[in-house]
C-alpha cells in the first residue's frame, strides 16, 4: 500500500503545484479584480467602435428611396404652407382696404349732399376722390330702372306698379368693394 500512497501523494502534490501556480499567476489589478494575465481563462477583447454590418444596395435604395419620399412629402406641404399664406395675406390686406373705403363713404356721401344742395365747388374734390378709389376696384350702385336686387338695394319706399320690381329713385347710393358689397343702395322700388 506504500505504493498507492506514494502515487495519491504524488497526485496531490502535483495538484497542489498547479493550484499554487494559478494563484501566482493571478495578480490583483486596482480595482480588486483578477487580471486576465496567466489566470488561464481568456477574456473577450473590447473594441473600441465595431463598424456596423455594411448594408446591401438593396437596403440602401429602399432607404434612399424613403427619404426622397420624406424629401418630397415636406417640400410640398411646405410649398402648401406658402401658398396659403400669401392667399391669406391677400385676403388681410384686401378686408383691411375695403374697412378704410368703408370709413371714406360718409365722406363721399357728404359731397353727394352738397353737390345736390348745389355746391358747385365740391364737384372736382368729389370725383377725384371717386376716381382714386374706383381704380381700386370701388363701384357705385345707384342705377335706377335697374331690376331690384336685395343683395345690393336696400328697398325703403315702395310704389306700386305694373310687372317685376325696378328701381324707381336712389336715396343713397351704394357701393361695391372689389365685387363685394360694402353697402346696399337706399332705393324706391316700384312694382
Amino acid at each position: 500500500m506504500s505504493g498507492e500512497a506514494a502515487a495519491d501523494r504524488a497526485g496531490e502534490e502535483q495538484a497542489g503545484d498547479q493550484i499554487a501556480e494559478e494563484q501566482a499567476g493571478e495578480q490583483v489589478v486596482a480595482d480588486g479584480q483578477p487580471s486576465a494575465e496567466g489566470s488561464g481563462h481568456e477574456q473577450p477583447q473590447e473594441v473600441d467602435h465595431p463598424q456596423a454590418p455594411a448594408l446591401s444596395v438593396e437596403e440602401l435604395v429602399v432607404q434612399r428611396d424613403g427619404y426622397l419620399n420624406d424629401l418630397q412629402r415636406v417640400t410640398a406641404e411646405f410649398a402648401n404652407y406658402r401658398r396659403k399664406a400669401a392667399e391669406r395675406q391677400q385676403e388681410t390686406k384686401a378686408m383691411a382696404a375695403a374697412d378704410i373705403v368703408e370709413k371714406v363713404l360718409p365722406v363721399l356721401d357728404a359731397c353727394d349732399a352738397a353737390v345736390a344742395q348745389g355746391a358747385e365747388d365740391v364737384v372736382p374734390i368729389r370725383d377725384a376722390l371717386f376716381a382714386a378709389l374706383e381704380k381700386e376696384g370701388l363701384a357705385k350702385l345707384d342705377d335706377p330702372g335697374a331690376p331690384f336686387d336685395p343683395t345690393c338695394h336696400e328697398a325703403v319706399v315702395h310704389e306700386p306698379g305694373e310687372g317685376e320690381a325696378v328701381i324707381a329713385e336712389v336715396l343713397r347710393a351704394g357701393y361695391e368693394w372689389n365685387s363685394r358689397v360694402l353697402r346696399p343702395a337706399m332705393v324706391k322700388v316700384r312694382g
